[in-house]
């Protein structure tokens, strides 16, 4: 259903005055913890699935928030619980597992959270002596392989990841964890995001930190496409620019970059790692996410690194501060990079994230909502050609229709400023989210459409589709329930780039064993079919789509 109407009817459930929400639905069954689904279960099919779909839709996030009377603090903490709805000849079968990570072992085998994660600092281990106790707090925090933020591919496997430097592959039939990967084995790196770029050769790129006796760097990784045998996992991986940050002890935190054909882009935002308070954060009995911080006096810089031959360029592309999690898509066109990105002002939003905030009702639920700074879709134009005979303080950016704006303003200095990649009407759905494309087709090229979630909540409540060519919207959006990240999945005879289907677990928290996986034709967004599943599932985070023979 395509429910803009629905929205009358919305309208009236939670009022807006000023773009203030009231009377905001309780999510609290949304982040609670879930027993794993082992075996395949089938479920009932409403509507069509096409039955050209063939394949796996594999979903990551969070699935278990405490052990014994121990509690995680942030919805970033939780058990990765991997899910998997497989789809053929218009049936859909659903199982989970939780990852049988070190850290989810421990924890089990001691019944109470043994290992720290990203805003939950485990406790001394009561059995310790005294002595014990106190000598541990000066221990350094272990990083965690609780890998639950997405799926990734390298070299034709399938890996879960987090942000740290531990990853696992998986076996996307059955979701058993294979091997643990070490990053820091194959490269200098202490940890890499969850969302690498591919070229078309199946090369695979990367952003991870080092941290040594000289302060931090940001390291661009390459890993190669060839599978020397079946034990390979990150063979052949090489650091292929490293960049100094603009303050060494307070490196900027990024959870993602961008490419274009012939660039990586990296996004130094004012979200900042007080490394000292990282460190010392045991010591001081508080969690890792105690020394991220936002400083918006410090302006976003976007670097640029050739990636032929490792170079960056000198020329760095400066905005307001901004934050960013999630970027859309870059190319290149007539001399210039666009770069689309998901902005926000503020970057405060990582830290609002606690579990007992999404578990909040009634005003002090509307209140975090409320406090929180909406994303939006924009586009950064970045000259590539600037040289010190380029004009300075005179706009460079020369594509009609086009209202951003760059000025050379200093020696190797670009000011940009963005334009909205959106209408009016998507202030109505409180801007967009987790945002995709046609990733096969249009990564690193030109490209008319994106999706993402609406948020007209603290997770999604809508599943949008925007047209660039005119920037109007398209929604799909039901009372009550709440979309995860739409996965576009093209149709085999596809010649439209938006010719497919859009993929997305739905959730609600006012129905037990609520939960569909919902099909729509990416070109109408009109629902195909929803495929029922008789369990609960927790609102996740990333995934992507496994086609089969």
């Amino acid at each position: 259903l395509v429910l803009r109407a629905n929205y009358a009817y919305y309208h009236t459930l939670v009022t807006m005055a000023s773009g203030v929400l009231k009377g905001l639905e309780c999510i609290a069954p949304l982040v609670r913890s879930v027993e794993e689904t082992l075996e395949p279960i089938p479920t009932a099919v409403q509507g069509t699935i096409p039955s050209w779909i063939r394949g796996n839709l594999l979903r990551n996030g969070p699935g278990k928030f405490e052990f014994g009377n121990t509690h995680y603090n942030h919805w970033f903490d939780g058990m990765a619980l991997l899910h998997q709805f497989k789809i053929q000849e218009g049936e859909v079968t659903y199982r989970s597992r939780f990852l049988q990570s070190d850290s989810y072992r421990k924890n089990s085998e001691k019944d109470r959270i043994m290992v720290s994660e990203f805003g939950t600092l485990a406790l001394p281990d009561p059995c310790q002596n005294f002595f014990q106790r106190f000598l541990s707090r000066f221990e350094m925090i272990k990083p965690t392989d609780n890998a639950s933020v997405s799926f990734v591919k390298y070299k034709g496997d399938y890996y879960v990841s987090t942000e740290t430097n531990l990853m696992h592959k998986v076996d996307p039939e059955t979701l058993a964890s294979i091997e643990k990967v070490d990053w820091s084995k194959f490269v200098a790196v202490n940890g890499a995001t969850a969302h690498p770029h591919c070229d078309p050769d199946g090369t695979v790129y990367n952003m991870g930190n080092s941290y040594g006796s000289k302060g931090a760097l940001y390291n661009i990784v390459r890993v190669p496409p060839e599978k020397k045998d079946s034990t390979d996992s990150l063979q052949g991986a090489t650091v292929l620019c490293s960049i100094m940050p603009a303050n060494k002890s307070h490196p900027s935190y990024y959870h993602s970059f961008a490419m274009s054909e012939n660039y990586v882009v990296f996004i130094e935002q004012p979200i900042k790692m007080d490394l000292l308070k990282i460190v010392t954060c045991k010591l001081r009995g508080k969690g890792l996410s105690e020394g991220i911080y936002w400083d918006p006096k410090q302006d976003t810089v976007f670097h640029l690194v050739d990636k032929k031959t490792g170079q960056a360029s000198s020329v760095r592309y400066h905005t307001k501060a901004i934050s960013t999690f999630h970027q859309i898509n870059a190319f290149e066109e007539d001399g210039f990079l666009m770069l689309d990105m998901c902005c926000s002002e503020d970057g405060q939003a990582i830290n609002n994230y606690l579990i007992q905030n999404l578990r909040k009702s009634g005003d002090a639920l509307d209140q975090v909502y409320n406090e929180m700074t909406r994303v939006f879709p924009r586009r950064f134009v970045l000259p590539l050609g600037v040289t010190s005979d380029t004009q300075s303080n005179q706009n460079l950016n020369t594509r009609p229709d086009s209202l951003a704006t760059c000025l050379k303003t200093g020696q190797d200095k670009v000011l940009c400023q963005h334009e909205d990649l959106h209408g009016d009407d998507l202030l109505d759905y409180g801007g967009l989210e987790f945002p995709q494309i046609n990733y096969g087709q249009n990564n690193t090229r030109p490209y008319r459409y994106f999706y993402g979630c609406g948020f007209r909540h603290l997770v999604g409540d809508s599943l949008l589709k925007m047209d660039l060519k005119d920037k109007s919207l398209k929604v799909w959006q039901q009372q009550g329930f709440y979309p995860s990240e739409p996965v576009f999945v093209p149709s085999p005879d596809a010649v439209d780039e938006d010719q497919g289907v859009i993929l997305s677990v739905v959730l609600t928290p006012s129905q037990d064993k609520g939960t569909f996986l919902l099909v729509l034709d990416a070109q109408t967004f009109e629902e195909l079919g929803r495929a029922n599943v008789p369990v609960n599932i927790p609102y996740g985070f990333h995934g992507t789509f496994n086609p089969t023979a």
